[in-house]
């Protein structure tokens, strides 16, 4: 049986040591490269990051700490009825984990991350903090507006921090660039679809979450070689039914979480782990006039289904069917994080939908610090067992 090649397993362990690094060692060794960069932290799950790459700064995606750091200092800031991420990201704040940030962004995703832009204020982290309040009117006149002009105030707050003008090729270059990014991240997706023993869903998560702390041009090369690498025909399938997760979208469940669900006899062959790197579905014109619009247009037209946004009229839950059909599941797992408000709430229309297509379905949640999976593995190895034995 042919090997994955040693190049290959290099990648994912150099993007592992990326992915969680909580000191951001890379982004802060390249804002001291030039005088005019900046660092932009931004939870889960979605900004624009072109707005960011545009005027010299680094985007960095902060995704909480993990099963990697005790928290002591955040819980003394949040109740303990909350999921675990605000918690956490707090405890890197008064840390220092983040000094060397200049901006921070909180998108609009509960109101626990509401608070934390507040909080970070209250703790004086960061020259700019803005809460990324996503339009819920998709009307280009109302929510495009005011969705623009949010995005004015940002370039705005980073102009007034190193002076960067952002020119009409810079921002279109910018928007090329993450067009690359997303459709190498989809290039990986479908060929894990097909082949997905090549290239574990841990691998996966590794080198797509490495994506969040670096510069957009060296992921892109990353994913380039990656892909080069899983194109070829190695490893052995295996007798695993193959499932989509859903619910992860925002505090990211532990490796050893995803881990023991394929071990236990699933491939993941689709997710929303992370998933404002894969929100647009599809490219944004990079070539026009006024760059800044297409971005509000591609989100208010190309977003993917999110329990953070208003979607009566695109149903998230008709959409997570059309993607089990596209992908060619066998059933979905549901996997929320413990509190987590918007994706406990949107649990049961998901559920009827897949029910309605009889669609196979589990579900259960998680704390991104937990360690003990024997439940979960057992629950995902019936669940496994089922669909091989009787659907």
């Amino acid at each position: 049986m042919k090997q994955a090649a040693p190049r290959l397993i290099e990648l994912v362990e150099e993007c592992k040591s990326l992915a969680f690094d909580l000191n951001f060692s890379y982004a802060k060794e390249w804002k001291k490269q030039s005088p005019d960069r900046l660092l932009v932290g931004y939870l889960p799950i979605y900004v624009p990051r072109q707005i960011m790459h545009a005027a010299n700064a680094l985007p960095v995606g902060i995704m909480g700490v993990g099963d990697r750091k005790q928290i002591i200092k955040g819980d003394a800031y949040y109740q303990s009825y909350i999921c675990h991420l605000p918690r956490g990201i707090i405890e890197m704040a008064l840390d220092h984990n983040l000094d060397d940030f200049d901006g921070f962004l909180f998108p609009s995703i509960c109101d626990c991350v509401r608070n934390l832009s507040g909080m970070f204020k209250l703790v004086h982290k960061g020259k700019f903090t803005r809460y990324f309040d996503y339009p819920q009117n998709f009307d280009e006149h109302i929510g495009g507006t005011f969705y623009r002009e949010l995005l004015e105030t940002i370039i705005n707050d980073m102009h007034l921090l190193n002076g960067v003008n952002i020119s009409i090729e810079a921002l279109n270059r910018s928007i090329s660039l993450y067009n690359k990014n997303r459709k190498l991240v989809e290039t990986i997706y479908n060929i894990r679809q097909d082949y997905p023993w090549r290239l574990s869903a841990t691998d996966v998560y590794h080198i797509i979450r490495a994506g969040m702390v670096i510069n957009v041009e060296k992921h892109n090369e990353i994913l380039e070689e990656v892909i080069r690498y899983i194109e070829e025909d190695y490893g052995e399938p295996m007798d695993n039914i193959r499932v989509i997760i859903s619910g992860s979208f925002c505090e990211q469940p532990p490796i050893g979480l995803i881990k023991s669900i394929e071990m236990a006899g699933c491939y993941i062959i689709d997710d929303d782990f992370m998933l404002g790197s894969r929100w647009i579905q599809d490219d944004i014109n990079g070539t026009t006039e006024d760059p800044l619009n297409e971005l509000v247009i591609s989100f208010l037209t190309k977003s993917t289904a999110s329990s953070a946004i208003y979607d009566v009229g695109n149903p998230r839950s008709a959409r997570l069917v059309q993607l089990v059909k596209r992908r060619n599941a066998d059933g979905v797992i549901f996997c929320a994080a413990s509190f987590c408000d918007p994706a406990l709430l949107d649990r049961p229309e998901l559920q009827k939908a897949c029910d309605a297509e009889g669609i196979a379905h589990i579900n259960f949640q998680f704390h991104e610090n937990t360690g003990q999976f024997k439940v979960i593995k057992e629950q995902a190895g019936t669940f496994s067992d089922s669909i091989k034995l009787w659907v």
